[in-house]
């Protein structure tokens, strides 16, 4: 089932205001602590998810690298990164206050994206990236919410690009998403696939292989 317009645009939002009031309850260590992410500390990718959102509120997403996003905000700390966001989201709201149906299933400023994987991919990266943070800086998961269902659903799509499966999605505590046409079953723990399907984790987790990382070949 998929995450319906409204649903994912104000759940979308909500995931901003939450990753702010995160990021502003980040001490120092937690802050500069190295991440899984290569080469970045939990600051860094807080640039980055930050970066990617005032880019879109400005109407040039796509246009840096999250290698620039970080670089353009070097030595920000939490409140500057976090009054960034709240910014941005000032524009982000309105904007998603005139999608209607029709630009809903239109495309989006992302040219291979209609307006729905736009949304979708910007919440899961809001997500995985807040567990990236929150593992690195000694914190416990963030189980459950919009967040893990848009990111299960926005992995479903992208896993159906790269012929994988055909599957049906079938995880603990989110709604049922196919893969292709849909197919063999794959239950589990949701996050454990999202970690799984990342990269981040071990697909062996929920009885996959690592064909299931959609970054195997990047």
């Amino acid at each position: 089932m998929a995450l319906g317009r409204e649903q994912a645009i104000n759940g979308l939002m909500t995931e901003y205001e939450d990753f702010a009031a995160f990021v502003r309850a980040l001490d120092d260590a937690q802050w500069n602590a190295a991440s899984r992410c290569s080469g970045w500390t939990v600051g860094d990718i807080a640039r980055h998810v930050v970066g990617t959102a005032t880019d879109v509120a400005e109407g040039v997403v796509g246009t840096h690298t999250p290698d620039e996003e970080v670089a353009m905000r070097a030595g920000r700390t939490q409140a500057e990164i976090a009054d960034e966001l709240d910014t941005a989201l000032d524009t982000l709201r309105n904007l998603g206050a005139i999608i209607d149906d029709d630009a809903w299933n239109g495309p989006s400023p992302v040219p291979e994206l209609t307006m729905r994987q736009g949304i979708l991919v910007l919440a899961y990266d809001v997500y995985v990236h807040t567990d990236d943070m929150r593992t690195a800086a000694g914190l416990p998961p963030k189980h459950g919410g919009f967040g893990l269902d848009a990111s299960v659903e926005y992995l479903a799509d992208e896993l159906g690009n790269r012929s994988w499966g055909p599957a049906t999605l079938a995880l603990d505590g989110v709604e049922k998403f196919d893969v292709g046409a849909g197919g063999d079953t794959v239950t589990g723990d949701a996050m454990q696939f999202v970690l799984a399907a990342t990269g981040r984790g071990d697909p062996a987790a929920v009885g996959l292989d690592s064909s299931v990382n959609i970054y195997a070949d990047a």
